[in-house]
């Protein structure tokens, strides 16, 4: 533990030892650039497999072939993902054991692009299986231990589209309102943020987009979706619900009001219905609006759960709650840095519509004293549920060499109103570097504190773009 300390304090004093690298001028230069020949742009890095035109190539695009729809078809396969490695050590408490594990996570995804609107997505993940993973754990047991996790099953496998664009010949003059875009399939929904529903989810969306009405000039554009997910729905305690439907209508607003000011609205609402499996029914209705104040990027999000099957009995997937969530950022003057302010209010215990186990809870969005790693089990310093809870993160995030190296420093804070639980403090520091074209290597630790017990992490990652 002592040697833990004295890595996350050295990696502390890295972080904060930058913060006077970090000089420049953020203004865009009055100075007019040369036009870039064709052999002066950047390389570009391939996916490990193309078929058909290259993804963001160069010349002239295959002319393909026409539908009896209308509809011309240019069929290219892209194959891409991910690999990522994580060393990974960490005590919760002077109470809980040492654990230190090695794990691994691909994201592998093959892209069949049909058109510029229309494509087959599939994708695995072949070394872990919802929240576990391939790899070594050495502590606690004190043997190392072998995980397997491999496994083909399908994460990822949908198709989506624009109605118009696939029966153009209903509407040779493009005169009527008849693009309506729409996916089917397994996929990754994520509304309010993913502080409403971050899932994976079995489910048909349909979204019409760029609604005006009449006489609102305020109102720019209206999208409007509508879900339906029929499996894969995971309640709030990251458990699948195999029962469980989920119902969902979400909008957005982009509005402008006078010459100084526009925001964009959200206003959503999905319903679960848990039948008899793993929770509840559940209803979740979230209100967001996105905007610049001065010179202040702001975001604020009001979110409320009801539960209506629960009979009063405790139960972790679905519960009645609200959540007050704002965030406050600005880029210093000379620099292109970003100084933010998070803040969370939970009141009663807020329950998310559906929740994907490499998520963790809806706080993750708060800072990376409390986002979950997506990989091990390396804990978020702070948690990341919402329950009777109020909390606040700051932190620096700061860009060096041309954006390949980045440094998060972060101070956050969780008061729990509950008698069995005491406040909590944390610092945590993520250091970032681009290696080459595809190498990103990670050190991040942290080091908090919760009444009489404290706890210490580091680790290190390195991910490979594919």
């Amino acid at each position: 533990m002592k040697l833990q300390v004295h890595l996350v304090g050295a990696l502390l004093a890295l972080a904060i030892g930058t913060v006077h690298a970090a000089g420049g001028n953020s203004r865009l230069s009055d100075e007019p650039l040369p036009f870039l020949a064709d052999d002066q742009l950047p390389k570009r890095t391939a996916p490990i497999l193309e078929i058909g035109d290259a993804f963001l190539g160069q010349g002239n695009i295959r002319p393909g072939f026409t539908l009896p729809t209308g509809a011309v078809w240019q069929p290219r396969l892209w194959v891409y993902g991910s690999v990522r490695s994580a060393y990974q050590v960490y005590d919760r408490s002077e109470d809980t054991e040492h654990v230190e594990e090695f794990f691994n996570r691909i994201d592998l995804f093959g892209n069949l692009q049909l058109t510029g609107s229309e494509r087959i997505l599939v994708g695995i993940r072949p070394l872990n299986d919802e929240g576990k993973f391939t790899g070594w754990q050495f502590e606690p047991d004190g043997d190392t231990k072998l995980r397997d996790e491999t496994n083909f099953r399908v994460t990822t496998l949908f198709f989506e589209g624009d109605f118009g664009e696939i029966f153009p010949r209903l509407d040779p003059r493009d005169s009527r309102d008849l693009d309506v875009g729409f996916s089917v399939g397994r996929q990754q929904i994520s509304f309010q943020d993913g502080l409403l529903v971050n899932d994976t989810l079995d489910s048909v969306g349909v979204t019409r987009n760029n609604l005006r009405v009449m006489g609102w000039d305020w109102l720019v554009n209206l999208r409007v979706t509508g879900l339906f997910a029929w499996n894969e729905v995971h309640r709030d305690n990251i458990l699948q619900d195999r029962s469980a439907n989920l119902y969902g209508l979400f909008t957005a607003w982009d509005t402008v009001f006078g010459n100084h000011f526009a925001s964009t609205f959200e206003l959503d609402v999905a319903v679960v219905d848990g039948h008899d499996g793993g929770g509840g029914d559940l209803v979740v209705a979230g209100f967001g609006a996105t905007q610049r104040i001065g010179l202040f990027n702001t975001t604020f999000r009001v979110l409320g759960s009801q539960d209506f099957g629960s009979d009063g009995r405790d139960n972790d997937a679905s519960d009645d709650g609200v959540l007050v969530f704002t965030e406050i950022s600005k880029t210093p003057f000379g620099t292109d840095n970003l100084l933010y302010t998070n803040f969370f209010w939970g009141i009663d215990n807020y329950s998310s519509a559906a929740r994907d186990p490499l998520a963790g809870g809806p706080l993750g969005r708060t800072g990376i004293s409390f986002a979950a790693r997506g990989i091990g089990t390396f804990p978020a310093p702070l948690g990341n549920r919402t329950d009777e809870a109020v909390g606040l993160a700051i932190g620096y995030q700061m860009f060096f060499d041309n954006n390949r190296r980045q440094v998060i420093v972060e101070l956050g804070g969780r008061h729990e109103r509950r008698d069995r639980f005491d406040d909590a403090a944390a610092v945590s520091v993520v250091v970032q570097q681009a290696v080459g074209r595809r190498i990103l290597l990670q050190l991040d630790g942290f080091a908090a504190i919760r009444g009489s017990d404290d706890s210490h992490g580091i680790r290190t990652e390195i991910l490979y773009q594919l």
